[in-house]
């Protein structure tokens, strides 16, 4: 095992019910995939004292916590003093994940800009990454990110991004990174990988999204953090370049990215 090249799901939501009971296992064969550190991420902040919990039991494992854009109306919009206070916690390491989806609820799309503002004003003062999440929202995201870096520098990723050229170049001039999932790894994602192979390989994380978006072999069953390495054997080849290098890299951009969890590691 020490043998195998390390490297970090970025996210995933190990306190979603599909994990049940499973927990010690999962992390345990992410270990043996390599993978040695995880970010839980709580999609609605009422879930927060559980993914805390995570977090807390299992070395490996940090977590970030926002009110996703699809759970804008199930309670109060959340305030950038209460975003703020998490950061208090140790391994409490970013804002997110948030931002816009017009899919199933475009409906709510001023709520979610709202939403979205306050969360990337709670990450400059903070001083932690956003974690953004988009889907069929691609001009406004461009648009309140672009206007939202006019009044203050913030840190970011694209998390699991499968949109346009347009959001990848916006989000690569205003010093974000680009975060690959399963999507990638689908056998019709073609364009997805050629927006990722123009991106510069220093700005590219690794995620699975777990439980969902499994890439292959295991596309269509239960997504779990061991299969983040599926999807870097793709990236590896996407840019040329040796598994253990590519995965080396995407390492030194999460460090970079998430400063908490290096400085976490340092010190362990």
């Amino acid at each position: 095992m020490t043998n195998i090249p390390e490297i970090t799901d970025s996210h995933c939501h190990l306190d979603f019910p599909d994990f049940e009971g499973e927990l010690p296992d999962i992390v345990a064969r992410a270990a043996e995939a390599g993978v040695t550190r995880m970010i839980t991420i709580c999609t609605q902040l009422a879930n927060l004292a559980r993914v805390r919990v995570i977090a807390e039991a299992y070395d490996p494992v940090f977590f970030a916590a926002a009110n996703h854009p699809m759970n804008v109306t199930k309670s109060d919009l959340a305030s950038v003093e209460e975003l703020v206070a998490l950061a208090d916690h140790p391994k409490f390491v970013g804002i997110g994940e948030t931002g816009l989806d017009y899919h199933y609820t475009a409906d709510t799309k001023d709520l979610q800009q709202a939403s979205l503002r306050i969360h990337i004003e709670a990450a400059r003062q903070a001083d932690l990454p956003l974690i953004i999440h988009s889907r069929d929202a691609d001009t406004d995201m461009v648009r309140i990110l672009t206007e939202e870096h006019r009044h203050g520098a913030f840190s970011c990723v694209l998390h699991c991004f499968s949109s346009g050229p347009e959001l990848a170049r916006a989000g690569l001039d205003l010093g974000f990174y680009l975060s690959m999932s399963g999507i990638a790894a689908f056998p019709k994602s073609q364009e997805l990988r050629d927006i990722f192979a123009a991106v510069p390989v220093e700005r590219i994380l690794l995620e699975t999204d777990a439980p969902y978006l499994a890439p292959p072999p295991h596309r269509g069953r239960r997504n779990e953090p061991a299969f983040t390495a599926h999807t870097a054997r793709v990236g590896a080849e996407l840019f040329n370049m040796e598994y253990a290098d590519f995965a080396a890299q995407t390492q030194l951009n999460f460090d970079r990215l998430f400063t908490k969890v290096a400085t976490w590691r340092a010190d362990a």
